[in-house]
């Protein structure tokens, strides 16, 4: 089942179109990766899908309805997005930065109910930051920090989290503290994720669905297997990869080895000097 797609969308900067007709859907309940080289669109197309920015053309459809024609407080109820290297005022500790996911459910400046410390209190066991709650937000490490503002975004208690690059300036422990969480959310809690992934064979490993982008457009979608194929990391990344299969996991491995750019150029180089051979040995036996 689908809830999120987009139909025939453009986004431009000013009158730079950057992402022109595009149409591609997020399964529900599912994980799904976007991946592409710097400068693709990615995270162009998860803030427009994510109603940050606003499209040229075209439209992003929720639930059946334009997600731009709908009330900014509406659609809080529905999704949530964690953006590039959110920052936090000092002294703001966990507990008060997970409450300000409550902000849809909240009339005015009202106090919190009941139920929203609930949530609240749920959003940060669930992400395992409890013996942190008190804590000031500039005193944790980068990856308790970024747990810190997943816990936010669940606590607006919507079915769709969008994420940016969510691991970006993470060490590698840390990353996969992050990946793991966002494993344990989707499969226990049935959260629809969409993140855009820097890493593609995190994208492989943790994603049920990936969509590769290339200069605002969807080159390839499907699961890993589909998309993770030499021809395809060919055209969107401009490289040259072995695809083995991770002896743990099963699903494709990347072992990237060289430029595409390059490989052709060697190939072409190559072909050139067979070419020549037969003329040389001409040249070499009239010369006789």
């Amino acid at each position: 089942m689908v809830s999120l797609q987009t139909s025939h969308l453009n986004i431009a900067y000013e009158d730079r179109l950057i992402v022109e007709d595009l149409n591609i859907a997020i399964p529900d309940g599912q994980i799904t990766a976007l991946v592409g080289a710097n400068g693709s669109g990615k995270s162009t197309i998860l803030k427009t899908m994510a109603r940050i920015m606003q499209p040229k053309g075209g439209s992003v459809i929720l639930n059946g309805k334009s997600i731009h024609k709908q009330s900014t407080r509406e659609v809080a109820k529905q999704l949530a997005i964690l953006p590039q290297n959110p920052t936090a005022p000092d002294g703001l500790t966990v507990y008060e930065l997970v409450s300000y996911g409550r902000f849809p459910y909240q009339k005015g400046f009202g106090s919190l109910r009941n139920e929203d410390k609930r949530v609240i209190e749920w959003a940060i066991e669930a992400t395992g930051m409890g013996q942190f709650a008190d804590r000031a937000i500039e005193q944790l490490s980068g990856g308790q920090r970024q747990r810190a503002w997943i816990a936010m975004a669940l606590a607006q208690e919507t079915d769709i989290l969008f994420l940016d690059e969510p691991t970006t300036f993470l060490d590698m422990a840390h990353q996969l503290e992050v990946l793991h969480l966002l494993e344990h959310l989707n499969a226990e809690a049935n959260r629809t994720i969409v993140m855009v992934v820097h890493d593609l064979n995190h994208a492989a490993r943790y994603a049920h669905h990936v969509i590769a982008i290339k200069q605002g457009r969807a080159v390839a979608a499907g699961s890993p297997e589909e998309v993770v194929t030499q021809d395809v990391l060919r055209e969107v990344f401009g490289i040259e990869a072995d695809i083995v299969t991770d002896p743990r996991s099963g699903v494709p491995l990347c072992l990237p080895y060289d430029l595409a750019s390059r490989s052709s150029a060697d190939n072409r180089r190559m072909n050139q000097k067979v070419a020549a051979q037969p003329e040389k040995m001409m040249l070499a036996a009239s010369s006789r």
